[in-house]
């Protein structure tokens, strides 16, 4: 069971499998159409078939066949599906039927390498036991094919080629597995399967504006100020003209004056200083902060690239500290935008990386703390504000002076004038200041939202184009653990100095080694930064049985054990699947602790759109081995060494090649 910290539980075995990370990449390589042609059908068919997942490859590539789809060519990927990763007793009486009826059908097909191709695969299967003139025939005939052709049959009758015959091909086999291990650059590149698609850019919006509402209540305050204003001055010009059109030009100037200057002083102080709140981002060492939320992620991820980015002359804990305040707010932001059910953070760690980067590049510009809408408004611009207010309460002073110097009885409505402007005028001025306030800051915030959405465009878009071509393909990954598979199985021969003369049959288990990243596309198996190599080798004195751990990246084992077992050892083999857990292969042996593999871990969690849960679990079980495994040590624990007998080459029904 996965919880929220990201590990697996065993409950059965009461152990625990580390999951660093996993992710299903959004592909299409396995997607098939429902109105697909038998030879689109095929062609996904044979993608299944060499990317490592060949049950999926049997149900395509026959269902193109029952629907008119068969040439030499569609047989042939049909025979590789058949048997790849499968040994003889591992086929149904139904599938050996079916194997012998298309046995018979390749003297219909045309002529070519096609059918030279499944000719010789049909004539492999028919010689299992040990190297004679035919079988050497046959071997030259296969040498000639071209390397693809040769490749393919030799990697999908891997289990079913044994003895003189597997010999004879061993050596090139080993040497093409050298050669093509770490090609394509494998130790650069394979941690960019592994790493998830990244989530796309986003920005904080501008806040939502009130200039609508001040500017709507605006005529009607404007207005009281008018008419107020207006009578008052028609009061003083009566009492005296000169003096009344004096103060009424310093007003009007004083007025314009304070506006213009008072408008930016307005906006640096209160508009800018009453933005929203960022949200709360608790700190890690606060009881109330969840021990693995998202924003706690986030903010470990800002302090790692932070630490790891820091400018030159500045220590990582120096830069920390310098940062502090940068950080959260960041952080917060990361946290609001991003905050979303089954959203990893892994996802969005390009863009914290991208931010980390940024914030030292401002540095070095030396705009790190350049908050380009907060400069202060310059000293002389607040004084000559505040002058041209004084000077605008003095001339209304003496308007009033004016007005009581004429007719006494206008004084009262002087007054009530004066308090009408007053009171009008200031909440006019208000309404037409966060008008025109929130007017520039939503011009601002929308250019920067724009701008910060557009540069976080391009890091996205860069990151992920360098993902996209750095990530191996499924047929690299599949190439590459085949190699390594091979050359595992070659190690364990020499130590034990055995020759596949003297292997009877051989399986390999290959489950996850904690702790690992696991990643896969969409329609195909997990595939694992780290595994467990399990292979056992049955001989005519036991089983041998070999396991390591391997790190996939650069195929580098570790921890190998070596394990020997008489036939009567096995008492029984059992596989328990729960839901929430995964596959766990038990094997109890006669004399000693009950073992417990674990397979494979759930994925139902992981599933794409469109999957099936049980198709996934077969791919899954399929790509681990499990099948052949279980069933050769299954057969062992109830046969003992009578299943050597059963299962003898030499026993099986043999293929003929019609001429």
């Amino acid at each position: 069971m996965i919880d929220g910290s990201g590990v697996t539980h065993n409950w059965a075995s009461h152990s625990t499998v580390g999951i660093q990370a996993e992710t299903v990449h959004n592909s299409n390589v396995y997607f098939v159409h429902p109105d697909a042609s038998p030879q689109e059908k095929c062609s996904v068919g044979v993608r299944f078939l060499e990317d490592g997942i060949p049950s999926r490859a049997r149900d395509m590539i026959s269902d193109a066949i029952a629907h008119g789809y068969d040439n030499a060519e569609v047989r042939f990927y049909w025979v590789l599906a058949m048997l790849s990763g499968r040994a003889y007793h591992d086929l149904s009486t139904e599938e050996l039927q079916r194997l012998h009826h298309a046995s018979g059908l390749v003297r219909n097909y045309a002529d070519g390498e096609w059918k030279d191709a499944l000719r010789i695969a049909f004539e492999l299967l028919a010689m299992l036991s040990t190297a004679d003139g035919e079988t050497r025939r046959v071997l030259e005939r296969l040498r000639a094919l071209s390397p693809r052709r040769r490749d393919a049959i030799l990697r999908h009758f891997d289990l079913v080629l044994t003895g003189g015959l597997k010999d004879a091909l061993w050596a090139e086999n080993r040497e093409r597995a050298e050669t093509d291990r770490f090609a394509n650059d494998r130790v650069k590149r394979v941690w960019a399967y592994f790493e998830p698609d990244p989530i796309g850019a986003r920005a904080l919006p501008p806040r939502p504006s009130t200039a609508a509402a001040a500017r709507a209540a605006l005529p009607v305050r404007a207005g009281l100020f008018a008419v107020s204003s207006a009578f008052l001055w028609i009061l003083a010009l009566v009492a005296n003209p000169v003096a009344a059109v004096i103060e009424l030009l310093v007003a009007l100037g004083a007025g314009l004056t304070a506006g213009h200057f008072g408008s930016q002083w307005w906006y640096q102080e209160h508009q800018l200083k009453a933005k929203n709140p960022q949200p709360y981002v608790p700190h890690p060492r606060d009881p109330a902060s969840p021990v693995d939320g998202f924003t706690n992620r986030v903010r470990h991820s800002f302090d790692h690239y932070f630490s790891v980015r820091t400018p030159h002359g500045f220590a990582p804990q120096e830069w920390l500290g310098y940062t502090v305040h940068i950080r959260n707010s960041l952080v917060a932001e990361i946290a609001l935008l991003y905050r979303e059910s089954r959203i990893s953070v892994d996802r969005v760690n390009w863009l914290i990386r991208y931010l980390a980067e940024d914030a030292r590049e401002r540095h070095n510009r030396g705009t790190l703390f350049d908050q380009r809408h907060q400069n202060q408004t310059a000293g002389v611009a607040q004084g000559v504000c505040v002058i041209a207010l004084i000077a605008l309460g003095i001339t209304t002073l003496a308007l009033l002076g004016t007005v009581a110097s004429g007719a006494g009885e206008s004084m009262l409505l002087a007054v009530l004038a004066v308090v009408g402007a007053v009171w009008s005028g200031r909440a006019a001025a208000f309404s037409w200041l966060e008008a025109r306030g929130e007017e520039r800051r939503m011009a601002e915030e929308t250019q920067v939202y724009q701008e910060q959405l557009t540069a976080r465009q391009v890091a996205y878009q860069n990151w992920k184009s360098f993902l996209d071509s750095t990530r191996p393909s499924e047929l690299e990954m599949e190439t590459w653990l085949t190699c390594d598979k091979t050359l595992f199985v070659d190690e364990a021969l020499r130590h034990h100095q055995l020759t596949w003369r003297d292997l009877i049959t051989h399986a390999i288990l290959m489950t996850p080694a904690s702790p690992y990243k696991r990643g896969r596309v969409k329609g195909g198996p997990w595939r694992y930064s780290r595994y467990n190599f399990r292979l056992f080798l049955v001989t005519q004195d036991g089983v041998r049985e070999i396991s390591t751990e391997f790190n996939f990246a650069d195929a580098r084992r570790e921890k190998v054990q070596r394990s020997n077992y008489r036939f009567d050892a096995f008492s029984s083999v059992q596989v328990t699947e729960r839901v929430d857990v995964g596959y766990d292969l038990e094997l109890i042996l006669t004399n000693g602790p009950v073992r417990d593999i674990r397979v494979k871990d759930a994925d139902t969690h992981q599933l794409a759109p469109g999957e099936d849960a049980e198709e996934i679990a077969k791919i899954n079980l399929t790509s681990a081995g499990f099948a052949h495994t279980f069933h050769l040590l299954e057969g062992i624990a109830a046969d003992g060494k009578g299943w050597i007998e059963r299962n003898n080459p030499n026993n099986l029904p043999r293929f003929r090649v019609a001429d």
